[in-house]
């Protein structure tokens, strides 16, 4: 009776645990930019202006992008790919893996030129959280279609992945040269395949230990400490100090 009654208040920590993480996104939902109206098929994809103009900026540029989700799920979590343009190039060419294009199976990986590297993501403006110029382009950039080659994953699931956020955490453990710190609330940055238990992080400035993106801890100069408890993650960063917060984010931002 004593062991039933140890696991049942576990049990109820943990539900604690996760009613508290819970809070954010709720918070976000009510008060946050997160639109629960309109239509996927009528939001809007424009320009933002974030990224650099390549007639008037030769440069070689690597950009990393941050959107939150359509819907209710924005309240959760936040889409993430990149923009690379070469040296002298005339259009950015865009890395990001699509839900909507896995439905008939396989990744939903997308390579293209074709739109704007810095456009809205069904109508929530992006927010650049990684910015490469000069040489570390330049050598990112070379790096990457390889690197997207490599993408292990055959499938893709919102939650807890693999999914958009799992595959530019792929890119960036592949090229170091992107010193690159996902949110938190890019959900399935932290998602390993059953059976591979370590990693480093995606900022190459650490390692972080997760089973399935459902359970996991993160130790990294960058990240700082990051819990995984049900991809709900929570953390503290020491190098720029925020909380880090499911939902919210980064606070102070």
């Amino acid at each position: 009776m004593a062991l039933v009654g140890h696991g049942l208040r576990v049990v109820g920590w943990l539900m604690l645990l996760v009613a508290l993480l819970l809070t954010g996104p709720l918070l976000t939902l009510a008060f946050g930019n997160v639109s629960m109206r309109g239509d996927w098929r009528t939001a809007t994809h424009r320009a933002t202006g974030l990224a650099p103009d390549p007639l008037a900026h030769p440069a070689p540029v690597v950009q990393v992008y941050a959107s939150r989700t359509f819907g209710w799920r924005g309240a959760f979590a936040v889409h993430t790919w990149i923009a690379a343009k070469p040296a002298n190039a005339e259009r950015y060419t865009r890395y990001e893996v699509i839900g909507w294009y896995a439905r008939g199976g396989g990744t939903g990986l997308t390579i293209s030129d074709s739109g704007p590297p810095d456009a809205e993501w069904y109508g929530a403006a992006p927010v650049l959280i990684g910015d490469l110029r000069g040489g570390d382009a330049e050598a990112a950039i070379a790096k990457l279609p390889a690197a997207a080659d490599r993408y292990a994953y055959t499938s893709y699931s919102v939650w807890p992945g693999p999914n958009s956020n799992t595959f530019i955490a792929h890119l960036a453990r592949e090229i170091p040269e992107m010193r690159l710190t996902l949110p938190v609330i890019a959900i399935g940055k932290d998602y390993l395949p059953l059976g591979q238990f370590v990693a480093p992080a995606p900022s190459g400035t650490g390692y972080q230990l997760s089973i399935g993106g459902l359970f996991g801890i993160t130790l990294a100069r960058d990240e700082g400490i990051e819990i995984n408890l049900l991809g709900l993650v929570a953390g503290i960063d020491f190098g720029r100090p925020a909380l880090k917060l499911p939902g919210i984010g980064r606070f102070p931002a």
